[in-house]
């Protein structure tokens, strides 16, 4: 569910934001929730150590994807050349603060599915 969830959202967001989206900001933003989830699992990490964790992994496949797609298949779905501080395009300082930020939302949305989801039926 989380991939499900996290695809779609993620992909509605870039609509709502940039006009448009490509199928594999959504495979993305699936995996990407995927992993919140398992960090969002650890209940000894402080949230904003989360959070900074999620902006790295945000971040990490944010280069991956960028790397195969825009670089090596030449898909151009996305290009931060004009942004400072980026790298090679793909990734760049000021979307970094952005999946920090946003990690906090996606936790919640990982405990909310979590919670909804679960498999485990409490018995009083």
């Amino acid at each position: 569910m989380c991939f499900l969830i996290g695809g779609v959202t993620y992909g509605m967001v870039e609509i709502a934001v940039r006009g448009y989206t490509h199928w594999s900001m959504v495979l993305t933003g699936g995996a990407v929730l995927m992993l919140l989830n398992l960090i969002n699992k650890s209940r000894d990490v402080s949230l904003f150590v989360k959070c900074v964790l999620g902006m790295v992994v945000i971040t990490s496949l944010e280069l991956a994807v960028g790397m195969l797609v825009n670089i090596r298949m030449g898909w151009n779905v996305w290009d931060y050349s004009a942004k400072p501080f980026n790298f090679l395009g793909q990734i760049c300082l000021h979307f970094c603060g952005c999946w920090l930020l946003i990690s906090l939302p996606a936790y919640k949305l990982c405990d909310l599915i979590s919670r909804r989801f679960s498999l485990r039926k409490d018995i009083s």
